[in-house]
């Protein structure tokens, strides 16, 4: 049986967090050097290494079985790919951004201007849904300056911090879209990717929670086990203490801080938070 083939950036910030993923997925990734083709040292699977606006074609034809990139880039490509997972890393957003002292202030009065992108795909089919027709000027790089150089009178791009578009002078007027790495599949793939996507979701489930421990006293349990559902219900073991408890259980991260009062608020101490490396639900 074949290695299981996956396209991967070259290089950047998502080619790294791509890396670490396959890697906290027990998948070792030798260092590439100048090479393009890189089998795994432990599992089944070689690791293409490739321009981002490539891998949507190398999936889609069958070069690939599978493959991670930014969400707006399968977009702007429309190859035939579907969408297996959302990463949660490398997010960012496609934007309309102008210089600070243009007199845009709004998307509908770009009506009948100059705008340059690198996503004229993308930019002409939002603008359409819209109904805003503008002049698109398609860049491959360096579209923040295109203002200052009087090619056009704002941009379409791509905004992860902001702190670009603002070196070169520009505001954000409108979002079309968010976006974050994502895991595609050709849409006639037959690629087994079962023991694959069981260790991709136990990484990716476990960087949304958090394992919680704290001390309680025993009165306070049913009220913390209302606010505590855990995994199933929460670990409960008797401390030396009279009338105190322990209490282990896994919480949401987006739900860390407001649990965390709550639980004080009841009686909780000594809350310790750790990180979980996989969870396999």
């Amino acid at each position: 049986m074949r290695p299981l083939r996956i396209a991967l950036q070259k290089k950047g910030r998502l080619a790294e967090d791509s890396l670490r993923l396959l890697s906290e997925g027990g998948i070792a990734i030798p260092s590439a050097g100048e090479r393009l083709r890189v089998p795994a040292l432990n599992y089944p699977i070689e690791v293409y290494l490739l321009r981002d606006d490539d891998i949507p074609a190398y999936v889609a034809d069958g070069v690939a079985d599978i493959g991670i990139v930014g969400e707006n880039v399968v977009y702007e490509s429309g190859q035939s790919v579907r969408i297996l997972r959302r990463l949660g890393f490398g997010r960012c957003r496609l934007s309309l951004a102008v210089p600070r002292d243009s007199s845009i202030q709004r998307l509908e009065d770009i009506q009948g201007k100059k705008i340059a992108t690198g996503y004229p795909t993308l930019a002409q089919r939002y603008l359409k849904e819209l109904g805003i027709e503008a002049e698109i000027h398609t860049l491959h790089g360096s579209t923040e300056i295109a203002p200052s150089l009087g090619l056009a009178e704002g941009i379409i791009d791509i905004v992860a911090t902001g702190s670009t578009i603002l070196l070169h002078g520009l505001r954000e007027v409108h979002t079309f879209l968010h976006s974050e790495a994502v895991l595609i599949q050709g849409q006639k793939s037959e690629a087994d990717l079962g023991d694959f996507l069981f260790r991709i979701d136990a990484v990716l489930a476990a960087r949304q929670q958090k394992y919680i421990l704290f001390n309680l006293p025993e009165s306070a349990l049913s009220e913390a086990i209302r606010l505590l559902p855990g995994l199933k219900s929460p670990t409960v073991m008797p401390l030396a203490e009279a009338g105190w408890i322990s209490v282990h259980t896994v919480v949401e991260e987006n739900r860390f801080w407001e649990v965390a009062r709550q639980l004080q608020a009841i009686g909780a101490q000594g809350i310790l938070v750790m990180d979980i490396e996989k969870l396999i639900r």
